[in-house]
C-alpha cells in the first residue's frame, strides 16, 4: 500500500504556484537562477526559496557552471507524468476545484494565480510545509 505522508509531501511541494511555473521552466532545459526570474518575473530571493525547497524534495538538483548554478530536473519523465495527469484530472472535473471553499482561487487557503501575482512573499520549505 502507497504510504500516504510522503505523497501528501510530494503534492504538497507542487502546491504552490510559482514552483510549479518553475518546474515548467525547468522542463524546457537547464535555467540559471536569473533566467527564471527574467521568465517568472518575480525577485531573486523568492526564486532561490523555490528552488531550495524543490531541491530539498529532490525534485530538482543543480551544477555548477562557471559562478553560476544551473538547475534542472531530477526526474523529469515521472514528474512531466504526474503534471499531465493533473491536467487530465483537471479537465475530467471540469476545474471544480477553482470553486473550492477550502482551496479555490479566491478563498484564504488558496494562492493568487502566476498571471496576476505580481508581488510573492518568499516562503522556505520548512516554512511551506506547515
Amino acid at each position: 500500500m502507497l504510504a500516504l505522508a510522503p505523497a501528501a509531501a510530494l503534492f504538497h511541494s507542487l502546491s504552490d504556484p510559482t514552483r510549479l511555473a518553475v518546474l515548467q521552466h525547468l522542463a524546457h532545459g537547464e535555467h540559471r537562477v536569473r533566467d527564471l526570474t527574467e521568465h517568472i518575473g518575480l525577485a531573486q530571493s523568492t526564486v532561490s526559496a523555490h528552488l531550495a525547497c524543490l531541491k530539498e524534495c529532490g525534485l530538482v538538483d543543480s551544477r555548477p557552471k562557471g559562478r553560476a548554478s544551473m538547475f534542472f530536473l531530477t526526474t523529469a519523465p515521472e514528474l512531466l507524468a504526474v503534471l499531465a495527469a493533473a491536467e487530465r484530472l483537471l479537465d475530467a472535473t471540469g476545474h471544480a476545484v477553482e470553486l473550492c471553499p477550502t482551496y479555490g482561487l479566491g478563498q484564504t487557503g488558496a494562492r493568487t494565480p502566476i498571471a496576476t501575482r505580481t508581488t510573492a512573499k518568499t516562503t522556505r520549505h520548512k516554512e511551506s510545509s506547515r
